[in-house]
């Protein structure tokens, strides 16, 4: 125990020691992973924008007019036993041009000219959760097409796969970047270490002299290390936080983006608790990386 706590003490005393080293390596890891918490956040809020998205999409499966009713009952019993759909509603002919009507009043007069109801019968599908990716319902719909007596089906599936799209690239832009900046960080941290090494190289030597471990020398530098990732972290995610919310009231200022700012989302507290624990893990790799360079002879 007495041993732990002359770690602790060496490594408190190394962060004091080099306050304005220290300091400065923690501000700029912190604004490093700000960077890639951007992006993070970005992605988080796209990808659930995109789910919720996805429960509200709906495939409309429209029927060829000379479909009987039995047939229309057949069709209908095949799509309640279809696993991939979740409910559905079955849409006359008489009930669309009603709801035609209602929503277009200004255009109903166009049908009325027609002296026949154009507007097929069909069913408005929901898919369960598992079959609402855009690969999912495109296989779906090709699969449903195949129907006898289902003339058409569809979706909107431009948007889906835009969206889709667009959270993959997001998704991979994060890992890109944060994968730079997370190298950066390491870089950071190890050279800041690399200069406490150096400046108490002659206290190591003394160390090595009386016969002290490696381990004894190392660990003190290690802990620095995890306290410099550590300590970054943690301020990257209160930038963040405060970042986050000065965005979101300047969405609730704005009349245009009414209600968009409820769609926004921070980082749950288990992925706060992640990021901190990454940034300590970095801390101790750029420790170690450090104490790789500064030679097997001295620490």
């Amino acid at each position: 125990m007495r041993r732990l706590r002359y770690l602790f003490q060496e490594a408190l005393a190394n962060v004091l020691t080099n306050r304005t080293t220290t300091m400065v390596a923690v501000a700029t890891t912190a604004f490093t992973f700000a960077c890639v918490g951007v992006f993070l956040l970005l992605y988080v809020n796209l990808r659930a924008m995109a789910l919720s998205l996805e429960q509200d999409i709906q495939v409309m499966v429209y029927l060829h007019d000379d479909v009987t009713g039995q047939a229309t009952a057949e069709i209908e019993q095949q799509l309640k036993a279809d696993r991939a759909i979740a409910s559905l509603v079955f849409v006359s002919k008489e009930q669309a041009l009603a709801d035609f009507q209602a929503q277009f009043p200004a255009e109903s007069h166009l049908l009325q000219g027609l002296g026949r109801n154009p507007l097929p019968a069909s069913f408005v599908v929901t898919l369960t959760a598992e079959s609402r990716s855009s690969d999912a319902m495109r296989r779906w719909a090709d699969r449903a097409q195949l129907i006898p007596g289902v003339g058409q089906v569809q979706y909107n599936q431009e948007w889906v796969e835009v969206l889709a799209g667009m959270v993959r690239y997001i998704e991979a832009a994060a890992i890109i970047v944060g994968v730079i900046l997370s190298a950066a960080s390491v870089t950071i941290i190890a050279n800041t270490i690399r200069l406490a090494l150096y400046s108490r190289r002659e206290e190591i030597d003394i160390l090595n002299l009386i016969g002290a471990s490696r381990t004894f020398i190392r660990v003190p530098y290690l802990l620095e290390g995890a306290a410099l990732g550590l300590l970054g972290s943690a301020l990257s995610l209160v930038i963040l936080k405060a970042g986050f919310e000065l965005f979101r009231h300047e969405i609730r200022s704005a009349s245009r983006f009414l209600g968009v700012e409820t769609l926004l989302t921070f980082f749950p507290l288990e992925m706060c608790v992640v990021l901190v624990f990454v940034g300590l893990f970095l801390g101790c790799a750029g420790s170690f990386l450090s104490l790789l360079r500064f030679g097997e002879s001295r620490a």
